[in-house]
Formats: C-alpha cells, structure tokens, sequence
C-alpha cells in the first residue's frame, strides 16, 4: 500500500505545465480543478518560473481545457502579472509547430512596430524619468518631479503635474494632452512653456478636470480644451 502511494505521487501532474519552444509556450491546464484554483496554480507556476523566462517576447498557445474567451484572458493576465513576459499572440491550440509560432511572431510583431506607439500603466513618481521612441499613452497620473520624455505625442489619460517634453527629435508638430492639464513644465521640440509657482497653486485650487492639448503655434506653446476644432489646426 505504500509503494502504491508513493506511485501515485509520482505520477500525479501539476495542474499547470509548460512546454517551451525558441518562439513561445504552451500552457497546458488541468481540466479537472475548479477554474478558481487553476488561476491560483496558474499564478503560482509563472511567479516561480519568472527568474527562468526573465524579460521576453512570445507567443502563447493553451491547451488541456476548454476555456472561453473571457477565461483565456483571465490566465493571460496573470502570466504577464507574475512574470517579465510579454505576450504578442495567443496561438489556436490545434498549431502545436514551432512554425506556426515563428509565423505569428513575426507577422504580430511587425504589426507592433508598424503602430509607432506604446503604453505606459502606472503613476510617474517625483524623480523618476520615462523616455521613448514613440508616442506614448501614459494611463496614471505624472506627479510633480517626474518627467515623460517622447519623440513624439504624449497623451496622458491622468493628471500631468510635473515635466512633460515632446518632439523631442525636434517635431514642432508634436502635442501633449492631459486630462487634467497642471504642468510644472512642457516642452515640445525647442519650444519650453514654465507655469509660475503661484498660477500652477491657484489652478490646484480649482480643481480643473477638463481635458487640455499643448501645442506649439507661431512659436509659442498653447493650452487649449480639447476639442475637435483644435484637432483639426494641430492636424
């Protein structure tokens, strides 16, 4: 009876495995266990792994259990939230190739490129800096002390209360859109707009959420509401 236990041990699976591939992995899931608990297993498998994956690009296929698309992105999520993977495809689980995985990396990752833009999810802290190549959708706020730096558009869908610079290539085209619009500094291309100590404490005091874009115009940087007048003279 004890030889038996201990076989049995062995030969029990972990409800989560993966199997791993030069393009990408294949997560394969118990269709046993309550979904609640796969995601925990889910979770627990990828936060141990981490350190092996480290910082990488991939695709992903899963296989083993019969999901939906809402619970498909439920265990994405939390690949990406226990680890330093990013996910550029999800595979259909009947292409087990390595092929098909090059393919979609190739033909998804040539779609990133072509967008010409980025994400950014989180607040921007005092003394911390974000540079990029691209245009930038920053969703947070940008406190005081911090500072975005982008060669092209910033658009922050928060409060931008510290130093935001685009064009930083020297794109006079370039603008900045907050939600809520209280800068300490913004710069586009060789343009600089400062906001006095006293005026950036006065629109605190208003609490001022309307949207705003900076752009440059004859020279000078304007603060404007955002509207689709304005769209039309920055286009």
């Amino acid at each position: 009876m004890e030889n038996e236990n201990i076989n049995n041990k062995k030969n029990k699976k972990h409800p989560v495995m993966i199997k791993s591939n030069k393009y990408g992995i294949t997560i394969i899931l118990d269709d046993q266990i309550p979904f609640e608990e796969l995601k925990e297993k889910v979770a627990e498998k990828f936060l141990e792994s981490a350190s092996f994956f480290g910082s990488v690009q991939m695709a992903v296929s899963l296989e083993g259990r019969k999901l939906s698309k809402e619970e498909q992105w439920e265990i994405l999520d939390l690949v990406t939230e226990n680890s330093q993977i990013q996910i550029v495809c999800l595979i259909e689980s009947d292409t087990e190739k390595e092929e098909s995985f090059r393919q979609s990396m190739h033909t998804r990752l040539n779609e990133l490129s072509a967008q010409n833009g980025q994400f950014y999810k989180g607040m921007l802290r005092s003394g911390q800096v974000l540079e990029t190549e691209t245009s930038i959708v920053i969703l947070g706020d940008v406190n005081p002390g911090a500072k975005i730096i982008s060669k092209g558009n910033i658009i922050i869908l928060g409060a931008l209360k510290g130093i935001a610079y685009a064009g930083a290539a020297g794109n006079g085209g370039a603008f900045v859109v907050a939600l809520e619009m209280n800068p300490c500094q913004i710069q586009i291309a060789d343009v600089i707009a400062r906001s006095p100590d006293e005026k950036r404490k006065d629109e605190r005091k208003k609490i001022d959420k309307e949207p705003k874009i900076a752009f440059i115009e004859n020279g000078n940087i304007y603060i404007e509401p955002l509207s689709r007048d304005i769209l039309k003279i920055i286009h």
